[in-house]
């Protein structure tokens, strides 16, 4: 299966805020919101922060640590053989496979999987979705994108 993929961090490098994953069957969704104790990026306050709950009812959490953000990540994953990661921004990858760490030399156990990178130079994510900045409705953007008019 192929799973769309958005995160929200704050600012460059910065601590992951949310992580989101479509499967393009249009299928159940992973939406996790990590805690966080400072934003240190004012666009990012302004921008995102008051978005991460602009989701469906049944995706709506409180907020995870990492750890039991990555076990959520891992128990959702778990039951495909080969998921295919699909991203637009480099980041967004880097985001996900560190959330899979768990401490010095451990990570989460999932199924073996392929981290897709695509250009899409020229179409933004959140300048197409319902909810801009937020995690999930640009994860659905690129979903809608890809499928619609590229393929």
């Amino acid at each position: 299966m192929r799973y769309f993929l958005d995160t929200e961090f704050d600012g460059f490098g910065g601590a992951l805020l949310s992580l989101a994953l479509v499967p393009e069957d249009g299928g159940e969704e992973f939406y996790a919101i990590i805690k966080h104790d400072v934003i240190t990026d004012p666009w990012v306050e302004r921008n995102v922060l008051p978005y991460l709950n602009t989701v469906p009812e049944a995706l709506k959490e409180l907020p995870l640590s990492r750890s039991d953000a990555a076990h959520a990540l891992a128990a959702y994953l778990a039951h495909d053989d080969e998921p295919l990661i699909v991203a637009d921004w480099p980041e967004d990858l880097a985001q996900f496979s560190m959330l899979l760490l768990v401490g010095p030399g451990r990570m989460v156990t999932i199924p073996p999987f392929t981290l897709q990178m695509i250009d899409l130079s020229g179409f933004s994510t959140a300048a197409n979705s319902e909810v801009p900045h937020n995690a999930l409705h640009d994860a659905r953007s690129l979903r809608d994108h890809v499928i619609n008019h590229l393929e």
